[in-house]
């Protein structure tokens, strides 16, 4: 049984022009094409990193090479392991990213479903006080969740709360890829322990339009003092053992050589690519709350 968690921490990555250009030729080409796209370098830099975290699962997990991998999306958007229509032998295998703040995270499983967010802890961009922050957001959340949310004694922990309920609720919508749309309020977490590095959690709590949903499972855990990762878990259809005994693993956390360890170009080598990436601003020029 498959069951993988990594972290890459991406803004450590300054990538070379050999890496930047040899990296775009290892992905399909739409994706090239989408991470062609981004107005900045940090979110190509993501973006990229992410999709060859998701081939170098694919083929260290399924031992399918490289070259043969083809990954598509849905009507929403969800990156999946597109199976040739005539091939029932192919295993189950479910994946999914995220990248914010200094990292990129995947999770990937062979028994479950999987859906995984990241969120940096950071003081909100925009607003002038914490209060009018979840003001903007009060929507979002219901009212027992925001009263988690203002439990702590201090701003610093009410932010930690707030964003600690939001990776949950995101994980969720991305296990099940409604995307945007899907009101947030229809889920109600109840969270029953703390978080801190290196450590796992997993006995929080979700209702769906008010009903306890018991084949879901929520782990979470902190990759460093400013950013919390939560994966969702459901079982598949076709899962020989129940989601409550699902084993946990620790995030293994990967460095940026480990991305071209194994990997193979799809097409050519385009040196444009690197030209195009550094001509990008590095990311938006904001202001933050001080």
């Amino acid at each position: 049984m498959t069951k993988l968690r990594w972290a890459l921490g991406c803004s450590a990555w300054h990538p070379t022009a050999d890496q930047w250009t040899r990296g775009m030729a290892c992905v399909q080409a739409e994706e090239r094409e989408r991470i062609r796209r981004f107005a900045f370098q940090r979110d190509a830099k993501s973006a990229l990193a992410g999709r060859l975290l998701i081939r170098k699962a694919i083929s260290e997990s399924l031992q399918i090479p490289f070259s043969k991998i083809l990954v598509a999306r849905s009507d929403k958007g969800r990156p999946y392991l597109a199976h040739p229509s005539d091939d029932s032998s192919c295993p189950v295998f479910d994946f999914n990213i995220s990248h914010q703040g200094d990292y990129v995270v995947l999770a990937a499983e062979s028994s479950n479903h999987v859906g995984i967010d990241l969120m940096r802890i950071d003081r909100p961009v925009g607003s002038k006080s914490v209060d009018q922050f979840f003001s903007t957001m009060s929507r979002q959340f219901t009212q027992d969740e925001w009263n988690t949310i203002k439990s702590a004694s201090d701003e610093a922990g009410k932010l930690f709360n707030f964003y600690r309920l939001w990776c949950l609720k995101e994980s969720f919508v991305k296990l099940v890829g409604f995307g945007i749309g899907y009101s947030l309020r229809r889920l109600n977490f109840t969270v029953h322990s703390a978080l801190s590095i290196g450590r796992t959690v997993d006995d929080t709590d979700v209702q769906v339009d008010g009903r306890l949903q018991g084949d879901w499972k929520f782990e979470e855990t902190m990759l460093d003092d400013n950013h919390v990762v939560c994966v969702a878990l459901r079982q598949l259809p076709k899962a020989v053992s129940d989601i409550s005994s699902s084993d946990i693993v620790p995030f293994i956390h990967l460095n940026p050589d480990n991305l071209f360890e194994g990997i193979a170009e799809l097409s050519a080598i385009q040196p444009n690519d690197w030209d195009e990436f550094i001509k990008k601003p590095f990311g938006p020029n904001v202001l933050e709350l001080q």
